[in-house]
Formats: structure tokens, sequence, C-alpha cells
């Protein structure tokens, strides 16, 4: 799907999530002698391995272990929605079936026809030929257990934040039924709430949420699944990425409860709007990082990714801005990954709360209104710096 155009939800459902789907958009048609990108001498071993599969693997188990094999020979980089190779080959060979990523592992050991190791193998030469994300190839993407539409007009849902989202930000907010703990007991027997970090607060649930820089709107939308009487406000400033969010809004049947806006970071919200909750996961990947990503982050906007030198533009602003949307009791959550450093050093004089993941992942942090208004002259000087610079 070019950038120009846009799926309807209905088109969404129908295409992934119909019992009759057929696969990779049910139309794939692999030629195992030549391959899906013709002859190419570096892919000649590829190709007669693939054809050497076909002939001797037979199981879903099988096709995941020699998916597995050649992601890490040819040296495919996964960390868009999958977190290893496993999990990458899983999915290509699930999805290739129509079958749910995390289907089973009964099923791992029945056999596979012709037509469906033409389609397994398809998509995954494709994936290693093209070094496109799996998750564009196919145009879907989990987040907090739920499917989403994606393409390259926006990034990849990938946050430690789904975490926080899951167990409704316990224990700074109440939990309801909807809350997932995410920990085990000293027993071993009953789940339990992770201790992200987060102080212990339990106040009453939100009840207006704003998703700063939504993009695809996964964090949005999971927000509204998790806070089921709250409002969610899912502001971006990219047309583009807001037609997106818009489809996997309509999927999910919650236009009555996520409003997506377009705005420059707060620009068009009303500062009226006070939101006990503001979740960003704003670009914050620095010119060093940039100037070195993996083929794989080419297909994802550059402007989704990029924040200047130390990947700190967007977010000195946040901080700066914040306060004027954010209720007395209000908690910040925000993702800046490998700019931490940066961060730190830029504000030295602030004990900023990062948060623990019970699956991994780093970056994140809270912080309440009070420490944004204590701090707001410190925040300011940066945000008049970046602004002679520009």
């Amino acid at each position: 799907m070019s950038e120009d155009q846009t799926m309807s939800a209905e088109e969404f459902q129908n295409q992934y999530f119909n019992d009759e789907s057929e696969g990779l958009d049910g139309e794939m048609e692999y030629d195992l002698e030549t391959g899906l990108l013709g002859e190419h001498d570096e892919f000649a071993n590829l190709h007669a391995e693939l054809n050497e599969a076909r002939e001797q693997l037979v199981s879903i188990r099988d096709f995941i272990r020699f998916s597995v094999t050649q992601l890490r020979n040819y040296d495919v980089v996964v960390a868009q929605g999958t977190t290893d190779e496993f999990a990458e080959a899983s999915a290509i060979v699930l999805h290739s079936l129509s079958l749910d990523w995390s289907a089973n592992e009964q099923i791992l050991d029945c056999r596979l026809t012709t037509s469906e190791k033409q389609l397994v193998l398809g998509l995954l030469e494709e994936r290693i030929a093209e070094r496109k994300p799996l998750s564009y190839l196919i145009n879907l993407s989990y987040f907090c257990d739920l499917p989403f539409y994606v393409d390259e007009r926006v990034l990849i849902p990938r946050s430690p934040i789904a975490e926080l989202i899951r167990q409704q930000f316990h224990p700074y907010f109440e939990v309801t039924e909807l809350a997932k703990p995410l920990g085990v007991s000293p027993n071993e027997k009953s789940a339990v709430f992770y201790d992200h970090g987060l102080d212990v607060k339990q106040l009453s649930q939100p009840e207006r949420i704003l998703d700063l820089c939504t993009g695809s709107g996964c964090i949005a939308i999971a927000l509204a699944t998790r806070f089921v009487d709250a409002l969610v406000d899912a502001v971006d400033i990219d047309k583009g990425a807001l037609e997106v969010a818009m489809v996997n809004v309509d999927h999910h049947d919650l236009g009555h409860q996520v409003n997506v806006i377009e705005s420059d970071l707060f620009a068009k919200i009303p500062a009226e709007n006070q939101y006990e909750l503001i979740v960003t996961n704003p670009p914050y990947v620095d010119a060093a990082i940039m100037a070195d990503l993996p083929p794989e982050f080419l297909y994802e906007p550059e402007h989704a990714l990029a924040a200047g030198q130390d990947g700190l533009d967007l977010v000195h602003r946040i901080l700066f801005e914040a306060p004027d949307y954010l209720s007395p009791d209000g908690l910040l959550i925000c993702e800046v990954g490998d700019s931490e450093w940066a961060l730190k050093q830029a504000y030295p004089e602030i004990q900023f709360d990062w948060l623990k993941f019970a699956h991994g992942g780093h970056g994140v942090f809270a912080i309440t209104y009070d420490e944004l208004v204590s701090n707001r002259q410190l925040f300011a000087s940066y945000v008049q710096l970046l602004d002679s610079l520009q």
C-alpha cells in the first residue's frame, strides 16, 4: 500500500481477521525456482535452501526452526514489533497459515500442504531479501495483545509502556478487573502487580487521557480498552499517521471514546482540557544513531524517529508545556529510549523516576504535576535555547 492510500476499518477486518483468510493477502504466488526477487548472487544459497526446505520440511515446528536459522544467517535485524528471531519466525509462519501468532503449541507438529509451504517461504524470502519489517509486509502489528493496521506512514508499535497500560498504571491509579498483573507471587501460584517504580497514590481512575505523538493510535486505543470510562485524545502532527490511527480506531469501534486530533504537540489542545494522565512516546532518536540505522529502520518515517542532536528536541517542549494540560493530581509518562543519558545530563538537578519493566525495556520516566511545575524554569531555558537555534 502506497503512502497516499488509506485502508478502511472494514477492509482491515476482512483482510486480516476473516475466518476465510488465505494467508499473506490471499494472493502471493511464490516461484521456488527463481524466488520472488529473481536470481541474485547474494541470495543464491538462500534460494537453494528454500527449495530444500520445501522438499524436506514437514511441520509448522520445522518451518519455524528453519526460519530462525535463515534470519540469523542473513543478519536480519529483529527489533520492530517482535523481540527476537524466534518470535519473528513464529509470526512469519503462523501469519502465513492464517493462525494467531500465539497459537497453541499443540498445532506445531501439524503438516503443511505444498501451497502453505509456498506462502511461508515466500514471506520469509521477502523479509530477508528486502530487509523490510514484517509488520509492513503484512500490514499488521500487535500491541497490548491488540491487532493494529500499520504501513510506512507510522512507526511499528513497540513500547514497554504496554506493561504500564496492562496494569492500569498500578499503583498510581486504582485498578479494576481489567488490570492484568504481570508478576508472580512468592508462592508462584497467583499473579501480582509488577513494581514498575510508580509512586503509590491509588488515585481514582483517570477520566481524561492524552496520548501525545500517537502515530498508529496503538497507545491511545490500548488505553481506551483498559480505562473504559475515560475519554482519550490521540494527537499527532502528521496527517498520514492520523489516517492510520483512524483506521485502527474504527476497527476497534472506539470512535465514541478516542478523539483523533491533528496538532503540533499541545498547540491545538485547549489548555482547559485537564488530563489526569498524559502518555507520550515522541521521536527521540539522536543524530548519531540516526546516521547508523539498520536497513529495517529506514522504512520507518524519519520524522517519527529523529529528534535533533541529542534526541530531546520534542521532550524539552513536552516537559515545559505539560503542566498547562495536566491536572494537579496528574501523571506524565514519557519514553525517551536511549536518550535517557542525555536527559539526565540536561537536567542533573532533577531526579526523574525511571521505571523498571518485567519483560525488558528502558528509557521511560514518570513525572508528576508538582515536579513539572517546580522545575518549569529549567525546562523553559532549554526551550528558549532550541528556539534561538531555529
